[in-house]
């Protein structure tokens, strides 16, 4: 820390209590200052030639015939004053960081200019100011902390305003030519020692990293921090990651952990206006600068301390530019009155909306359907959707738990992303099992819509094991299952035993698909299950199930025999396709049984596999 020393006579101002400061010489005093509760009793000859206030005051007290002069209002106190008296008196006077403002106003307030005397306080002050705190990174910070206490004052005589320029001016200097001391303590092991005299170019730069500097400036009171970051940004030698990684330091710095310290009558207001002003400061560089899991956070407290809505709306853009990069816990974001579920499903629908909006944009087909070929194509190279796709289904997964989440939410959610966002289906299949489970008075029209949003074709082999015994999924769906596992096993035993199908296996499936889908279709047609056969089939099988111990095995069997006739049937068929054949179905509940009245059959239905 820099300082200065004034004056070289010892220090002869005595103290009688805590309001009585007298100068201790043989001369009596003969003037009385009084500064809050604090007077002084000093001589009027060494104060009235450096201070051209004290001499108007003195004057007035005279024609008045008082004894004693006012000062109220005086910045920095009596501490400041005091600091006054003694350059007055030629004392010894240490200046440095911390006392500098306060004594440059009130050396500001008592005139002690060079038109009194030259080499004044206020000249003193001025110099120091210049050639040693405004070069100081440590002191520049401590001087602008100081100086907030002391508005208007310290406003007005710039030393703020200089003080905010060279704290901004030091954090865009090249880590390589940084020879000061700062507090980032994740640097080196010596906390006041950056650089040392005899280390390379190289080793000076890895040991100072770009954002040295934003820990210090957080110990800043919020007005000033931000001004500090406007001058930073303006200045646009700050790349966009630093700041938000200043931002970030900052919030962690001063937002408590604890939704009621959050929401606190104490603290409501100063988190409000912690919260807008970090948004205000947010790069500019498209969310790039900060992190998306920063952001959602910074969100669920501007949810909490009900932040304005321009910086809700700001923060739900950045956050749909990089949505990408989120995890499932961070947009479980508690849901607000009068809102019924746990989490916020309307909040988090807008921030897919917003995201699928931004791609669209990105890549210039702003008015292509989700499911327009061109658009997924344009789009699978990039990673980005397909995580978008994951944080979807995982999401579903976890409000699938609330029992007061509404099924068109549900399927509205999930219809949030295009189809080619998801090549895989296990997590959309896991999230409706689990709404199924939990929601179980489903009337059959809804469980057929909500699974109608899963694609069978797309589930892998451990996920159609479990949907082939799911008890809870409607009958047409158990089997498409089945069918398909049938198919794919066949297409690969085809290409297994033909060298041509190794090749072409992505076709042959495909055509292999659609005729046997087709041909399913017209099997299922022909044979005409209605509801009655199904309840007498389900009443011997629970009649053979009284009379032997074996007959619980009778339905898997049955069922797999009907399969299997399906199956050859509809092989036989799809090896010689027709014109009705030659197109398969898209969707994954265009191959479908009709679903069972039965709650009986359903139970039987478990043994399938």
């Amino acid at each position: 820390m820099k300082f200065m020393k004034l004056g070289s006579k010892p220090d002869a101002l005595q103290y009688d209590g805590n309001f009585v400061r007298h100068i201790s010489s043989e001369l009596a005093t003969d003037i009385i200052i009084a500064v809050g509760e604090v007077k002084f009793d000093l001589h009027k000859f060494p104060l009235l030639s450096k201070s051209n206030r004290l001499q108007k005051l003195v004057s007035k007290a005279n024609e008045d015939n008082a004894d004693e002069i006012y000062l109220n209002d005086f910045p920095g106190g009596p501490k400041a004053f005091e600091i006054c008296a003694k350059f007055c008196y030629g004392m010894t006077v240490t200046l440095n960081a911390y006392n500098v403002v306060a004594a440059r106003c009130a050396a500001e307030c008592l005139e002690m200019t060079e038109e009194m005397d030259r080499g004044n306080l206020i000249f003193k002050i001025d110099v120091f100011l210049t050639s040693s705190i405004f070069r100081s990174w440590k002191d520049s910070i401590i001087v602008l902390q100081t100086a907030k206490s002391l508005f208007p004052w310290s406003e007005d005589l710039k030393i703020v305003g200089r003080c905010i320029d060279s704290i901004a001016s030091k954090t865009s200097v090249d880590p390589v030519n940084i020879t000061w001391s700062y507090t980032y303590n994740r640097k080196l092991a010596h906390v006041d020692k950056i650089v040392e005299d005899k280390v390379t170019a190289k080793e000076k730069f890895e040991s100072v990293p770009k954002d040295w500097w934003v820990e210090d400036i957080c110990e800043l009171d919020i007005d000033l921090y931000k001004r500090v970051m406007i001058t930073v940004k303006s200045k646009g030698r700050m790349d966009g990651v630093v700041i938000g990684e200043a931002l970030k330091t900052y919030a962690v710095r001063w937002l408590p952990d604890s939704v009621d310290a959050l929401v606190s009558d104490a603290h409501a207001r100063r988190n409000k206006s912690l919260v807008e002003t970090i948004v205000c400061l947010l790069p500019c560089d498209n969310g790039v600068g900060c992190s998306c899991s920063f952001l959602l956070k910074l969100l669920k407290v501007a949810l909490l301390v009900e932040a304005d809505e321009s910086s809700r709306q700001e923060l739900m853009n950045s956050i749909s530019l990089k949505l990408h990069e989120a995890s499932i816990k961070d947009i479980l974001i508690p849901a607000r009155s009068p809102q019924i579920t746990t989490y916020d499903i309307d909040l988090v629908q807008d921030l897919l909306n917003r995201y699928m909006t931004n791609e669209k944009k990105s890549r210039g087909v702003e008015a292509v359907d989700k499911n327009d070929k061109v658009f997924g194509e344009s789009i699978l190279g990039n990673r980005s959707i397909l995580n978008v796709g994951k944080l979807v289904d995982g999401y579903l997964g976890e409000i699938a738990h609330d029992p007061n989440l509404s099924l068109s939410s549900f399927v509205d959610l999930s219809q949030s992303i295009p189809e080619f966002a998801r090549p895989n289906h296990d997590g959309l299949y896991k999230a409706i099992d689990i709404y199924l489970k939990e929601h179980q008075s489903l009337t059959k029209s809804e469980r057929k819509n909500i699974c109608g949003l899963m694609n069978v074709k797309k589930l892998t082999a451990e996920a159609s094991a479990h949907a082939a015994q799911n008890e809870r999924l409607p009958v047409r769906v158990v089997v498409q299952v089945l069918y398909f596992e049938q198919v794919r096993a066949a297409a690969s035993t085809r290409a297994f035993a033909s060298p041509r199908s190794l090749l072409n296996g992505d076709a042959d499936y495909e055509k292999t698909l659609g005729g046997s889908c087709h041909s399913l279709i017209r099997q299922t047609s022909r044979m005409k299950i209605k509801d009655d056969e199904f309840r007498r089939s389900v009443r011997l099988s629970n009649k053979s199930s009284k009379n032997s111990k074996s007959g619980m095995q009778l339905l898997p069997s049955r069922s797999r025999r009907i399969f299997d006739k399906i199956w050859n049937v509809g092989k036989g068929q799809g090896e010689n396709r027709s014109s009705e054949t030659s197109g398969g179905s898209n969707s994954p509940t265009s191959v479908v049984l009709g679903d069972t009245k039965s709650s009986s059959l359903r139970h039987q239905r478990h043994s399938i596999s």
